[in-house]
């Protein structure tokens, strides 16, 4: 397995493993398989101009993605997009994911990272408090369903 960073000339590969990401899971994210398919090229583009996007690959095959950005007001990041197709579940494909997107907040400077992860994602929840993130006891509702709940969870980074 490799993890890849991507660059906006990536635009197909994350367009690909994105959509298959929603089309799988579309409970876990905030965005919608019906949105991103109307994406054309300069948005799928622009997508990997701000943050960052990783995609994990065995042998040709995308197997899983992550991506973070730094919102607007310049604070610390925001881990969004992970997902790991159904086989290569299991086999570190999701903690490498994570740690690539640690690594490129350290790499900022960053103090810490957040996400969010939606109830009933027990897996991910799984993922994410064994690579060392905890729970802020902050809420809000999924902008894809409002009525599913999400969790935010933070890393404070060591250096």
């Amino acid at each position: 397995m490799r993890v890849q960073r991507l660059v906006p000339d990536d635009w197909r590969i994350w367009r690909d493993v994105r959509l298959a990401s929603l089309a799988d899971a579309p409970y876990a994210f905030g965005s919608s398989l019906a949105l991103e398919q109307q994406f054309d090229e300069a948005a799928w583009r622009a997508r990997l101009s701000n943050g960052m996007a990783a995609v994990a690959f065995v042998g040709e095959d995308a197997v899983g993605t992550i991506a973070g950005y730094v919102p607007e007001d310049g604070n610390d990041p925001t881990l969004v997009a992970a997902w790991v197709h159904a086989g290569a579940r299991g086999r570190g494909v999701g903690d490498a994911l994570v740690a690539e997107m640690l690594r490129w907040s350290r790499e900022r400077g960053h103090e810490r990272v957040y996400l969010r992860v939606a109830d009933g994602n027990h897996a991910a929840r799984k993922l994410f408090l064994r690579n060392g993130f905890t729970p802020t006891g902050v809420r809000m509702p999924l902008e894809s369903d409002p009525s599913a709940g999400t969790e935010f969870l933070v890393h404070e980074l060591v250096y």
